[in-house]
């Protein structure tokens, strides 16, 4: 079973928890380090031969162009991010489109490349901003990865379901594949995807997540981390201790399990995991949050 593993590239200074006190007027005065940071994540992936998707930040493509250049080069596919790292259920329609086709244009001088798969900062798609989904098949997008499948404080759809799937927009249809959720029950599932959660919880219970999901219940998993992650040195930002947490706890320890996890587990990009011509499922009910 080959996982989806795609990176979200953006500065340490980018997460939501950071842009509570780092806001967008402040970015061009903090020192960049996501150069670095990507060129570990390149460094990690070569070690053990895989292929990634990154979902580019259009503000980091515009600054850093080398950056996307590198990541072409090695192979690796190219996805977009938005512009700004703006929560998409604070954003208009109009406002949506607009960070989007600017980040598109951004990644495309970068890399000539122009990006056919998306996710939105923070997981930001969910029932408030279902309506992006058609704007991003307007934009030409083939897949988005947005939809976290659990609940939490700032994103997460938990009726959304676990599975990928075709997703029918007035526009079109566009193939969502969701963060690695693992099925407890019916009602219920465990965030295994990656992420904060890679590093803040024992390396165990993500790879049990992911032996169920491969196993068990038979459907590839999509895992995701960020540069930024890979950097134990960079600059603390947050206020508030749970801001903290989220951002901070276990950077030392995250390459060592993302170099784990890539040696045990088989992983490709996000478009050949789930490739745009699988079968059409059944439809199924989006249950607002």
């Amino acid at each position: 079973m080959r996982n989806a593993i795609t990176v979200d590239v953006e500065e340490y200074f980018h997460p939501s928890e950071v842009c509570q006190s780092a806001d967008f007027a402040a970015w061009e005065k903090f020192p960049s380090r996501v150069e670095m940071a990507t060129g570990r994540a390149l460094e990690l992936l070569a070690r053990h031969g895989v292929q990634a998707t990154f979902f580019v930040l259009g503000w980091v493509a515009r600054r850093h162009p080398g950056v996307v250049r590198q990541i072409a080069r090695a192979g690796h596919e190219i996805g977009c991010h938005g512009y700004a790292h703006q929560l998409v259920y604070d954003l208009t329609p109009r406002e949506f489109r607009e960070d989007t086709e600017r980040a598109q244009a951004a990644i495309a001088d970068a890399c000539g490349q122009l990006p056919r798969v998306y996710r939105a900062a923070s997981y930001s798609i969910t029932s408030r901003s279902w309506w992006a989904l058609e704007i991003l098949v307007e934009c030409g997008f083939t897949h988005d990865s947005s939809i976290y499948p659990i609940r939490h404080d700032r994103y997460g759809m938990p009726g959304f379901g676990v599975e990928s799937r075709r997703i029918e927009t007035p526009a079109g249809d566009i193939f969502e594949a969701p963060i690695a959720t693992a099925r407890l029950s019916d009602r219920s599932a465990a965030p295994v995807g990656g992420g904060a959660y890679l590093r803040l919880l024992p390396y165990q219970y993500t790879a049990a997540g992911l032996r169920r999901i491969n196993q068990q219940e038979r459907r590839p998993a999509c895992v995701y981390f960020h540069p930024w992650e890979l950097d134990p040195e960079q600059p603390r930002l947050t206020n508030g201790l749970l801001s903290r947490i989220r951002t901070y706890a276990g950077l030392r320890t995250m390459e060592a399990k993302l170099d784990r996890l890539l040696r045990e587990f088989q992983f490709t990009t996000l478009t050949a995991a789930y490739p745009a011509c699988s079968p059409r499922p059944a439809p199924t009910e989006v249950v607002a949050t």
